[in-house]
């Protein structure tokens, strides 16, 4: 399986404190790695180094073959854009990329956007504004604005955070078909460990900042690592 993003002996540090300390670890095209962890052990900086928002102070991070410190910024820019703009209607805020940065027309923005937003249950507040949203209906509102450019690789930081159990596996629902129906390659930051054993091919647990367990949901119960086991089973 050939790796859609890779970590070689990465370190991060913030003045004293050590983020990441000599992580390595890959994922496969089509494959979706849950990155588990206690709180502050830099797993939400791992998705900051894939997109570029931070560099490594040591090692490297690819995505395929391209060290990503080392791409032109427009070419990050497309993993860069999830943010929803409060001035702008649902619709409009998914319409923005697709206007801005493809050669789809109207009637194709038009088709694409009705897809996800019926996908992700939001087709009838197409018209709402962000703000009027709520927490649940925001969270999949900004996982339509990812999955409407049909990315190859997905991340998403804490996607069920705060919402009900009914409403997380709903998110989880979303994740595996797109996995399933465009070969997504997915790597989710997660505290829920119901839904990293639903949607997760492999786990990576990172403490103090160093990762201490890879592999299957199974293969981690196994761990000699105590953190790495009560986190799994948690």
């Amino acid at each position: 399986m050939s790796a859609a993003v890779a970590f070689h002996q990465v370190s991060k540090s913030f003045g004293a404190k050590h983020v990441l300390r000599d992580v390595s670890f890959e994922v496969g095209a089509g494959e979706t790695l849950c990155i588990l962890g206690r709180s502050g052990t830099g797993k939400s900086v791992t998705l900051k180094l894939i997109v570029s928002l931070l560099n490594p102070d040591s090692g490297s991070v690819l995505i395929g073959r391209d060290e990503v410190a080392r791409l032109h910024p427009s070419e990050l820019s497309r993993a860069r854009r999830k943010a929803l703009f409060d001035s702008l209607t649902l619709y409009e805020n998914l319409a923005l990329p697709l206007t801005r940065l493809s050669d789809k027309t109207p009637g194709e923005v038009d088709v694409a956007i009705e897809r996800v937003l019926r996908q992700v249950g939001l087709w009838g507040d197409r018209w709402k504004l962000p703000s009027t949203l709520s927490g649940g209906m925001r969270k999949r509102a900004g996982l339509a604005r990812a999955l409407v450019r049909e990315p190859q690789i997905l991340l998403a930081d804490e996607p069920s955070s705060g919402l009900d159990r009914i409403t997380a596996s709903e998110i989880d629902d979303l994740l595996l078909q797109q996995k399933a129906e465009h070969h997504t390659t997915l790597i989710v930051v997660t505290h829920d460990v119901r839904s990293a054993r639903r949607i997760g091919d492999r786990v990576v647990v990172l403490d103090q900042g160093r990762l201490i367990a890879d592999g299957s949901v199974a293969e981690v119960e196994r761990s000699n690592n105590e953190v790495a086991r009560k986190l799994i089973s948690e």
